[in-house]
């Protein structure tokens, strides 16, 4: 029966993906060297431990819309979950590298993205936790299926520079923003009875002279 382990070895943005990405190269070692794996339905939950790395003042005024005060942070700062990822790996012997595509938002209603925008330097700090199905060959080469357990994880510590360099790569000098409808009907009137031409322009004129200046 497969004894499977896992580790992270590497990430890097994928270029030319439909949406930002981040491939991660995931190395599968198996302890029976000899044994014939004809595939493995994988599936991954991804989760960022947040407690296990320290923050500046700087990131720590950043996170105030998720964790509250740093002084509350003892009660409100707890691992996030990034999201689920699923691949089929190909046969393989012994060892192989696969990796792990896993697309990410720059909308700022979702926890990481605000998270992430929020760091200045440093890593991330990320848990994965894999579960799914190997499919093998048993006895006399007969297929055999055997699950994968929860249990099974890797830990990675992700540089910051690898998720800015993929956001800037596809979204140079802009960030999304995701308004309700009336909101944004809203602002269409605002732009258009003012005739301002551009949207950036638009909010501007709505914000305080001193923010605009302090920004």
């Amino acid at each position: 029966m497969p004894d499977l382990s896992y580790e992270i070895e590497d990430a890097a943005a994928v270029p030319f993906a439909v949406a930002p990405t981040i491939g991660f190269k995931l190395r599968i070692d198996n302890a029976n060297e000899t044994e014939t794996i004809h595939s493995v339905a994988l599936r991954g939950q991804i989760r960022i431990e947040v407690t296990k790395r320290r923050y500046t003042p700087e990131e720590q005024a950043g996170m105030r819309d998720l964790f509250g005060e740093p002084e509350r942070w003892s009660q409100t700062l707890r691992s996030l979950l990034w999201t689920h990822v699923s691949t089929v790996v190909p046969s393989f012997q012994g060892t192989t590298l696969t990796e792990l595509p896993i697309p990410c938002t720059f909308d700022f209603n979702v926890a990481t993205t605000k998270y992430f925008e929020g760091l200045t330097a440093g890593e991330i700090p990320l848990h994965f936790l894999f579960s799914g199905t190997v499919f093998y060959a048993g006895a006399e080469g007969v297929l055999q299926v055997a699950p994968i357990s929860w249990e099974q994880e890797c830990k990675y510590k992700l540089p910051l520079r690898v998720w800015r360099e993929m956001m800037d790569s596809y979204y140079p000098n802009t960030v999304w923003l995701n308004l309700r409808r009336d909101a944004f009907e809203r602002l269409s009137q605002y732009k258009m009875r003012h005739g301002i031409p551009t949207w950036e322009e638009a909010l501007e004129s709505m914000l305080p002279v001193e923010e605009t200046v302090n920004s």
